[in-house]
């Protein structure tokens, strides 16, 4: 077992931070903030053009076939970037979702979009008085006929006012959960902003008596809870890898704050809790990028990841808050300003320590894979 990046990840990871940096700054961040839009859609056609929708698509459907390790090398970098875009729920989330699924159709009419850059997708599945997870979800598909009607709400649902499709969660009485693709033009679906602490774009969605044909179905009973739970280890691992760029990112920017910010004749930097700080950050990092590394290394060989995706989730989900806090700390007041960057990373990994379960949901799954 090798973790190290080989000479093509490196490439990618140069290329990707190259040019996130010049199309994705922190201005463009704050832009996107502020505006109507749903995400930057120039930055979007951008990041087609180099390829990146199909980092980790079949090559049958246009794509480069790459690994689970490649995607979290690129994760990294938007993390670092605090990209304001749907690669994740489009790329990530959907694209594994239907390349697991044996609905060939769906796979030869929506992969080759999603690979150019013309497909957007969002994931629906929290609902409301309900915890993450596949229990509870009260969103009902009934058969019509051949097809489905889908009646429900979602929320949280990322970047949902540009999304072509919702990747949806829904439970089907006497069977077990159904996963379809809806369209987003479909009548009966209504859409309401979420304010986030993020700054991603968040909605409600209701379903409500939403037609969905047959083909737009994914997966059914025992193959929906089968695709389900290995989506949430893929996701789960890029998640812990969009969490280590912006760590990686605040442990950098303090430690080189620390070196040139001057108090009482001395860099900041000479003190000692100053010093802790910043080794504690180091210490969180590397731990972070070991568990992160491992768990990405496994869904790579395709080998058993569930345990290990747990472990990784679990600690960086709280690692990379208490960093973020820590870069805060050594910053002082100016961190708390909105035009420091600071407070993006801080925003960024709050919101993704609670994305595809918290610490204690993949607590509660080691503990299960470890026989208590």
């Amino acid at each position: 077992m090798n973790l190290d990046l080989n000479t093509e990840q490196k490439l990618l990871k140069n290329s990707a931070r190259s040019f996130l940096k010049q199309e994705c700054p922190s201005a463009l961040v704050r832009k996107v903030r502020n505006s109507d839009e749903a995400f930057p859609e120039t930055l979007w056609k951008n990041m087609a053009d180099m390829g990146w929708m199909g980092l980790g698509i079949d090559e049958e459907y246009g794509g480069i076939g790459g690994s689970a390790s490649d995607v979290a090398v690129l994760m990294e970098a938007m993390g670092e970037a605090s990209l304001p875009a749907p690669f994740f729920t489009t790329v990530v989330v959907s694209g594994t979702a239907i390349q697991q699924s044996s609905n060939e159709e769906m796979k030869a009419k929506l992969l080759p979009l999603l690979v150019t850059g013309k497909l957007v997708s969002s994931f629906a599945l929290i609902e409301p008085n309900n915890d993450y997870g596949l229990t509870h979800i009260r969103t009902a598909a009934t058969a019509d006929g051949s097809d489905w009607i889908i009646s429900g709400t979602k929320l949280f649902v990322e970047y949902a006012k540009g999304a072509r499709y919702f990747l949806t969660v829904a439970n089907v009485e006497g069977t077990g959960l159904i996963v379809a693709m809806i369209d987003a033009a479909t009548d009966g679906i209504k859409l309401k902003s979420m304010p986030t602490l993020d700054y991603s774009k968040q909605c409600e969605v209701v379903f409500n008596a939403v037609k969905v044909p047959a083909e737009n179905i994914l997966a059914l009973g025992d193959d929906a809870e089968s695709m389900l739970n290995h989506l949430e280890d893929i996701c789960a691992v890029a998640k812990c890898s969009e969490m280590m760029g912006a760590i990686q990112s605040v442990l950098d920017v303090s430690v080189e704050y620390v070196k040139d910010r001057t108090q009482f004749g001395q860099p900041v930097g000479g003190f000692q809790a100053v010093q802790h700080h910043c080794a504690n950050m180091a210490v969180n990092v590397d731990s972070a990028r070991y568990l992160t590394g491992l768990a990405a290394w496994k869904l790579s060989e395709g080998l058993p990841a569930t345990k290990e995706a747990s472990m990784a989730k679990s600690f960086v989900s709280k690692a990379a808050v208490r960093v973020s806090k820590l870069g805060h700390q050594v910053h002082g007041a100016i961190s708390f300003c909105d035009e420091h960057d600071m407070h993006l990373y801080l925003r960024r990994t709050q919101s993704a320590s609670m994305a595809f379960g918290n610490t204690e949901y993949h607590l509660e799954k080691v503990a299960q894979k470890i026989g208590l």
